[in-house]
């Protein structure tokens, strides 16, 4: 079954003193793609991380963000005492107000605030990770979910590029008797005497240059192709873009042979068909 590399995950928890929420969104890409965000208490857990998204989604142009909402009362940043009383010190020099004016001015000054890091605690990541891996089921589902739709979309397509085939092959008779008629009353304006078993063997030269016979059978066989790799167990959209590229080399080439109106009509509507298959093969994990 197919997968599509677009898709978004979301999952979130709540600790003690915080909230822990996770989204994963991925779009197309030839490779893995991977940008992550996170509060820097976590980054030494972020080559793991990379390792676990890498192994679980493969491929992609991945965000993933992990968001920290403190719910407690404490805070990270705390205010710096000691220089916040040196501001004032050094302010009540300069300026003549009372405690409070000073005070405004101190803690608006250069670290007048100081952040500090929290630690991840083991006790916490054990949770964080199952929330982390809780996301990254959600958008894997999702993959799946907009993989059958693709799925569903190509065997349309497949189908459609199989009738016309069809119905072109079914002007070969005729066109092949057009070619015939055409190159006798050539033949009979120059009002010129032939060797009619010579004649017969060009005829027979020329229309095997134009017979599209074995086109048809390598078309037909790589549209089968595609649907077998669709219905296989491992998703690879790169497999199906090289059948659709040989399917593409088989349509052109019975479009150049076609010499028939009619023909070349349903070979520009194939062609039509398969580039929408392109399109969302690009899509295909």
């Amino acid at each position: 079954m197919i997968q599509s590399m677009t898709g978004f995950g979301k999952a979130s928890l709540q600790l003690p003193n915080k909230k822990v929420t996770v989204e994963i969104k991925s779009l197309n890409s030839k490779g893995l793609d991977l940008s992550v965000r996170m509060p820097s208490a976590f980054r030494e857990k972020e080559l793991a991380l990379r390792n676990v998204i890498a192994q679980k989604l493969e491929r992609g142009k991945v965000d993933f963000s992990l968001f920290v909402e403190v719910t407690g009362e404490e805070t990270s940043s705390k205010v710096n005492i000691p220089i916040v009383k040196a501001y004032i010190n050094q302010l009540r020099e300069v300026v003549n107000s009372d405690e409070t004016e000073l005070l405004k001015m101190a803690v608006r000054m250069p670290d007048a605030l100081k952040t500090e890091r929290d630690d991840i605690e083991e006790s916490d990541w054990a949770p964080i990770q199952g929330v982390i891996n809780q996301a990254l089921e959600n958008i894997h589902n999702f993959r799946v979910s907009e993989g059958i739709a693709l799925e569903k979309e190509f065997l349309v397509r497949v189908s459609n590029i199989m009738s016309l085939m069809k119905e072109t092959v079914s002007y070969d008779s005729e066109r092949i008797q057009n070619v015939k008629n055409r190159l006798s009353a050539a033949i009979e304006e120059l009002k010129i005497n032939v060797d009619e078993n010579r004649f017969e063997q060009e005829l027979i030269y020329y229309l095997e240059k134009m017979d599209i016979t074995e086109e048809k059978v390598r078309l037909e066989n790589h549209l089968n192709y595609f649907m077998e790799t669709l219905a296989g167990n491992e998703a690879n959209g790169r497999k199906l873009g090289f059948i659709t590229q040989e399917m593409g080399r088989e349509i052109n080439t019975m479009g150049s042979k076609s010499n028939h109106a009619q023909m070349q009509k349903l070979v520009v509507q194939m062609k039509d068909e398969l580039e929408k298959i392109k399109e969302q093969v690009l899509n295909v994990l």
